[in-house]
């Protein structure tokens, strides 16, 4: 467990050296990478969507591929396709660049939902189904995904099915005065980036994956995230509330983050720290809440406030 904890620690640290003064969404993205998910990141342009993706690939040592969504991109040029070989006579699969097990969707609400949905499978299964005949995709495997907040001319919402694929969505924001200085000095020369180097390899990431799966969850605590989904769906300015993935992605997720606070057991805290990350996403506002200013973070933040916190014990006490 310790030896897990110190892995994960040096991922942060890792990548915190390209991604200055956003420790906390380093945390963030290393727990999605730790409990099996995929990541949304949503912001602005230039923040460093696109650099915390391509750091979290070269600090764990994993393949990474990058996918520019665009209007006119078809699913085959995602998932691959089955190309005629003249010289042989028969059909070959020629992978995708979703064969990857760091595959960053960049812009992803740019493309057509059609376009979109090619990663469906992918996401939930670990698999992609190209004329009827299934290919695994590599392990680990993470798509991280990029989309503008402000900019909506040319772009596609993404479906609910897709949003609630990702375990969690993530906000950089802008640095710190101080820490944009600080970029600016680091990239006086050359980019971070180009001198990161792996930590550990993807066996050590499936291994501390597995290490997640082995922390403790009280059955006090599964009932606590079990009552918080469900008062997503109870709240009246809720159209659609969490769904039972959103459930499992709660649990998963605060498994993470006890691990990497060094426990083996998971406390309501967890919870309460990744509520909003794995679960603002997943809800539908009603429309005429939303034109009252009502959010899914207000709501979810409201859940937490009216559900009761229960105590646990640790395992073994």
């Amino acid at each position: 467990m310790e030896e897990a904890r110190e892995l994960a620690r040096r991922l942060i640290d890792n990548v915190e050296r390209v991604m200055v003064g956003k420790r906390r969404e380093v945390e963030l993205a290393v727990i999605a990478l730790m409990a099996e998910g995929h990541l949304l990141i949503e912001d602005v342009p230039g923040v460093g969507k696109t650099m915390l993706a391509r750091s979290l690939a070269r600090s764990s040592g994993c393949s990474f591929r990058r996918i520019q969504f665009t209007p006119d991109l078809l699913p085959s040029d995602v998932t691959g396709a089955s190309l005629y070989n003249q010289k042989t006579g028969d059909f070959e699969f020629r992978p995708g660049p979703i064969m990857a097990q760091i595959v960053l969707a960049d812009e992803i609400n740019r493309a057509t939902p059609k376009a979109q949905s090619a990663l469906l499978e992918a996401m939930e299964e670990r698999q992609i189904t190209v004329e009827g005949v299934t290919y695994p995709l590599p392990r680990p495997f993470l798509v991280l995904a990029t989309q503008n907040s402000v900019e909506y001319e040319g772009t596609f919402p993404l479906p609910e099915a897709q949003l609630d694929r990702f375990l969690m969505r993530l906000h950089l924001g802008y640095p710190a005065p101080e820490d944009e200085v600080t970029i600016m000095e680091r990239q006086a020369l050359s980019h971070p980036i180009e001198a990161l180097e792996p930590v550990c390899q993807p066996e050590d990431v499936l291994h501390l994956q597995a290490t997640v799966r082995r922390v403790s969850v009280d059955p006090l605590v599964k009932r606590y995230i079990a009552g918080l989904v469900d008062a997503t769906r109870r709240h009246d300015s809720v159209y659609l509330g969490a769904s039972p993935r959103g459930s499992l992605a709660l649990q998963r997720a605060a498994q993470a983050r006890a691990l990497l606070d060094g426990r083996d057991y998971v406390l309501p805290d967890d919870v309460k720290a990744l509520a909003q990350a794995v679960l603002g996403h997943r809800l539908i506002v009603h429309p005429t809440s939303r034109v009252k200013g009502v959010s899914a973070e207000q709501v979810v933040a409201e859940c937490l406030e009216r559900l009761p916190v229960p105590g646990v014990r640790a395992r073994g006490v």
